[in-house]
């Protein structure tokens, strides 16, 4: 496999199409897995959750259901989940809601924490009246590690030390921020024209945003605004898509790295920007890879799950999709990421729910403002702060902070979400 094939692979695996929050969803998936391997009815469900995955299921609209939380995933993955769909698997929960209802009255869920170093864990066991199973997921969101029924193992793999290896890939650990700009801008463009997808499915979504009132409509408000400007406009249109995918709507958008949020955040501002200045659709394909890959590659340096929100890498890979469409050259690209790391690094994930869209709105907003300044050549010094003169150190050191440094900041922001008073 070449180079360019296994960067490729790289993108395909980490730009997938999910409906609803994958945090919640990736627990339906798993409860759905041990629901099949039960064959029998679910009596009782127990699951042991990482952290991380408990406090981005806490607060976030479950699609089609009107409700929050984990219970009600939990109930749907037991009467409707298909784990084949992966995580599209609560694609016909709408259908579903009053059953799914009536196993909670019924049965019992047990939702504990599980001691563990991985950020994403989740392990399903289901009781039945004769039989129990087991699934457990970790490291990403359909990496099924184990199963097992009546303490039969049917399936096992070792985790990876190399969260990229779970994809079955390492090209990452060899990946810099050069080859990122490379292949997007001298790929031959039919092997990258596949991007546009996301463009295709993440726009009906923000559509829907600014049609209804979902979440606390960031969007749709700040669409509507009197002082509205294309930056507005443009912003406007990435957090209606949002507000709606965290109000629960029933639609796929496609996800990067394992969120629905930072796959929209890649997506729309980029494509949106390109259409507002006239670019064709070459530049605008290319523009999208840009934006898609940099943030698969910054996110890897900070885990799939992290005390960091997910729209300081996601609004990075935009900030290098508008400066390349801004007629920008590598280096300024290098500028502008090193504005963006001294700028909202360390804003921090406090779970999906619908003011992830505020956080989104902050960050392009940063995205914005670095590229303009990366155009006039002006960038952070290399004596401030964590900025380093090379520009993979410093994205290195910016993932130094979100894997490491915030695990402290991680347990609080838990411990505060589960004792509100």
């Amino acid at each position: 496999m070449t180079k360019n094939e296994a960067i490729k692979d790289l993108m395909k695996q980490n730009i997938v199409v999910a409906v609803g929050c994958t945090e919640p969803v990736a627990v339906a998936l798993c409860v759905s897995k041990a629901k099949e391997l039960l064959e029998e009815d679910v009596e009782k469900v127990s699951l042991l959750l990482s952290k991380n995955i408990i406090k981005n299921a806490m607060g976030v609209g479950i699609p089609g259901t009107g409700m929050i939380g984990l219970p009600i995933a939990i109930a749907l993955g037991v009467v409707c989940g298909e784990s084949k769909k992966e995580l599209e698997v609560l694609c016909n929960a709408k259908n579903y809601v009053t059953q799914a209802q009536q196993w909670i009255k019924n049965h019992s869920i047990e939702i504990n924490p599980k001691e563990t170093d991985e950020k994403l864990y989740i392990e399903c066991t289901c009781y039945g009246k004769n039989n129990k199973s087991k699934a457990i997921i970790a490291q990403t969101h359909t990496n099924f590690i184990h199963c097992e029924k009546n303490n039969e193992v049917v399936f096992h793999k070792e985790l990876s030390n190399n969260e990229s290896k779970a994809n079955v890939n390492d090209v990452l650990s060899s990946l810099s921020t050069k080859e990122v700009f490379d292949y997007a801008t001298k790929t031959n463009i039919d092997e990258l024209k596949w991007i546009m997808d996301t463009v295709l499915l993440n726009e009906k979504c923000s559509e829907k945003g600014l049609e209804g009132k979902y979440g606390l409509q960031v969007g749709r408000l700040l669409f509507n605004s009197e002082d509205k400007s294309d930056r507005k406009e443009i912003i406007a249109r990435t957090c209606a898509a949002s507000d709606a995918r965290m109000d629960g709507i029933t639609l796929p958008i496609y996800s990067n790295s394992g969120s629905g949020n930072q796959g929209i955040t890649c997506t729309l501002p980029v494509y949106f920007y390109g259409k507002k200045k006239n670019k064709s659709d070459e530049q605008i394909i290319r523009a999208l890879t840009l934006s898609h890959l940099m943030s698969i590659y910054i996110k890897s340096k900070i885990g799939r799950l992290s005390a960091l929100c997910g729209a300081v890498n996601a609004s990075m890979g935009v900030s290098s999709a508008i400066v390349y469409l801004s007629g920008g050259s590598y280096h300024q690209i290098c500028y502008a990421i090193k504005n963006m790391i001294n700028t909202i690094t360390g804003m921090v994930c406090d779970g999906a729910k619908p003011s992830c869209a505020l956080k989104i709105a902050a960050g392009l907003n940063s995205a914005f403002d670095s590229s303009l300044l990366a155009m006039n050549d002006v960038v952070v010094s290399p004596t401030d702060g964590i900025s380093e003169s090379d520009i993979d150190c410093s994205i290195n050191d910016l993932g130094k902070i979100g894997m490491h440094a915030m695990n402290d900041t991680d347990d609080m922001i838990l411990s505060i979400m589960t004792n509100k008073k």
